[in-house]
């Protein structure tokens, strides 16, 4: 059997994220999105009923605290996981690009977490995780749980950002059938 040589539309397995890397981004990817769209959807729930905002609240929380879990995995996946590296073929404003938006990616993925569960520590409310109060930390502060949740709510937007620059790109790649989308492919 004849070896064949690689093409942009079949890179090396070399090129390719671990199916772990993969699983993980993809995982994620869901999992955000839908956390993200929760969020901005959750603003417009009214206060009354006395109940149904404080359920949908929760919920956004322990999924949150899942995902926050995810994204430490996948930190550590990346840690110790160095990714392929991005082809010579590709300019330097790309590849410094791609790097600038992962590392925003990736700095959202863990301020958004990280600030959403601060901001909620410092409520008057219990933290519930599918319907288990956590155990306090702290007092309730006001002021702290005003600069957590500001920090939460901007990096959403700025994550969003990001999410639609991720995409884009993504899709130009595919468009232009140069191999990098594919390694991320399942």
């Amino acid at each position: 059997m004849e070896d064949i040589a690689p093409t942009p539309e079949t890179p090396e397995p070399s090129s390719r994220y671990t199916r772990t890397a993969i699983a993980l981004h993809w995982l994620l990817a869901i999992g955000l999105i839908y956390q993200l769209s929760l969020g901005v959807w959750m603003g417009d729930i009214p206060k009354t009923p006395p109940g149904l905002r404080a359920e949908w609240f929760n919920w956004h929380k322990s999924m949150g605290i899942v995902l926050g879990l995810l994204i430490v995995l996948r930190g550590l996946w990346r840690l110790t996981h160095r990714p392929p590296a991005l082809p010579d073929s590709l300019s330097r404003w790309q590849t410094w690009a791609a790097s600038a938006n992962h590392a925003l990616l990736y700095g959202c993925m863990v301020t958004m977490p990280l600030s959403g569960l601060l901001g909620s520590s410092f409520t008057a409310y219990p933290i519930k995780f599918f319907g288990m109060p956590l155990p306090r930390l702290w007092e309730a502060s006001t002021d702290l749980k005003e600069v957590f949740s500001g920090i939460h709510t901007a990096c959403s937007y700025v994550f969003m950002l990001t999410v639609v620059v991720h995409i884009l790109a993504a899709l130009w790649h595919m468009v232009r059938r140069d191999g990098i989308a594919k390694r991320m492919h399942l």
